[in-house]
């Protein structure tokens, strides 16, 4: 059987684990920049709060309501969805990490068996991590989701159907909530009268495949309780990688725009490194910002190809800055830079160059340079110093402590009698 264990308002409940003060309250953690709302609580949700709302048109209902507004805080948010996985790890030797939030994983056991692995799933990583999530189980990935999405309905947050309650569940999912059928196909076969995946289930195998592609039928199969989408244990590597984010003012200085460029090809380049690959392709694209109309709009991009394949943070930042040297133009207000490589390919089979010898050092360097920034934080080490203030750097005057990740921010419990005040001598 596939359980999905999906976490509870993910970014929510992350920064209620180091303050429980903000139990009950709505709590809502806002996009890069402090622009949107990207996560609510369940009592922010029920203010009726629409997700992506600009966080100035909603300010006076959210201050009205007691609610706590966040900055993102990634960093945190990483780390502890890493030790709810390490979790679900002892529980399965078969586990696909689907997102930061949520994960598939293969159990086995009879219907009591497997009640009792969830309800221990649940209560563990609450006890852990201190994160509340849900538990769904089904014959296939595709019921899994659905199961997970009424668990966080009942009151237990967990959901097992029995072979003779599925029709009934099937009967009441709306095919719009089908995991992968989304909202374009969705509106597209209530046109055809199939509104939900009870009525799905009925069609004909090639009537999906003509209307849906192939992976329709399979979701078409895995209704049906054929599992037809295997569990990824181990994630394909990407075949490109973006690093791009929105200034938090509009930066007009070269100095900026060196510095944020040098910072996005580091992450880009730690990414690649990450699973083992190099780059054969960078390309880099500046631009102003469109809705300001008054502003002059300038917008360009440069790309590379390499007569060798690059993960060498230094060799990519020296590459991205060649490239805004050419791109950048004096008097315009830059909202945004993005730095892209492609081309991708693992790191020790590329085809040789017969005229570049590959310094070997590099590779040990660049171990170094993670294994450090991992532990320390990821600027400790780096290409070009950020000046402290910079314009470019993301706008986060909401941002909570880096609680598990920094000594710095390490909290701080006391407990017992409060501590006499010291006498002096004598």
């Amino acid at each position: 059987m596939t359980a999905l264990v999906d976490c509870n308002s993910f970014y929510a409940s992350c920064e209620r684990v180091f303050r429980p003060d903000l139990k009950d309250r709505p709590v809502v953690v806002l996009s890069n920049n402090d622009g949107c709302i990207v996560a609510m609580s369940r009592e922010a949700k029920e203010l009726n709060l629409p997700r992506g709302a600009p966080l100035f048109k909603v300010q006076k209902l959210l201050d009205q309501a007691g609610a706590v507004v966040f900055s993102s805080n990634y960093t945190l948010y990483g780390d502890l969805s890493r030790r709810i996985m390490e979790i679900l790890e002892s529980f399965t030797p078969h586990l696909e990490v689907y997102s930061i939030d949520e994960a598939f994983l293969e159990l086995r056991g009879s219907l009591e068996e497997l009640e009792d692995q969830a309800c221990t799933i649940r209560d563990r990583v609450f006890s852990w991590v201190g994160i509340p999530v849900s538990v769904g189980i089904g014959e296939t990935k595709t019921l899994a989701k659905i199961a997970s999405h009424r668990a966080k309905k009942n009151a237990g947050n967990i959901c097992i159907p029995t072979p003779s309650q599925w029709p009934d569940i099937l009967k009441e999912t709306d095919v719009k909530e089908i995991w992968g059928i989304g909202r374009q196909y969705g509106q597209k076969l209530h046109s055809k009268e199939i509104h939900t995946a009870a009525d799905l289930i009925l069609q004909e195998d090639s009537w999906v495949k003509k209307n849906m592609t192939l992976v329709g039928l399979k979701t078409l199969w895995e209704l049906r309780g054929k599992p037809s989408f295997t569990l990824e244990e181990t994630p394909p590597p990407k075949q490109g990688i973006m690093s791009s984010r929105s200034f938090s003012f509009p930066v007009t200085e070269m100095e900026d725009i060196m510095e944020a460029g040098a910072d996005y090809a580091s992450r880009a380049a730690e990414k690649l490194r990450a699973q083992n690959s190099a780059c054969r392709v960078i390309h880099c694209s500046v631009m102003t910002n469109p809705f300001r109309e008054s502003d002059r709009q300038y917008a360009r991009g440069m790309t590379e190809q390499l007569s060798f394949p690059l993960s060498y943070t230094p060799s990519i930042v020296s590459v991205v800055h060649r490239q805004l040297e050419k791109l950048y133009r004096p008097g315009f207000r830059y909202k945004k830079i993005a730095v892209f490589l492609s081309e991708i390919e693992p790191a020790r089979e590329g085809q040789l160059d017969l005229f570049y010898k590959k310094d070997s050092r590099n590779d040990a360097v660049m171990e170094a340079v993670d294994r450090i920034n991992n532990r320390y934080g990821r600027h400790s080490l780096h290409c070009m110093p950020l000046r402290p203030g910079s314009r470019w750097q993301m706008k986060r005057e909401r941002l909570s402590p880096l609680y598990t990740t920094s000594w710095k921010d390490l909290p701080v419990v006391r407990c017992g009698a409060p501590l006499l005040k010291q006498r002096g001598p004598g």
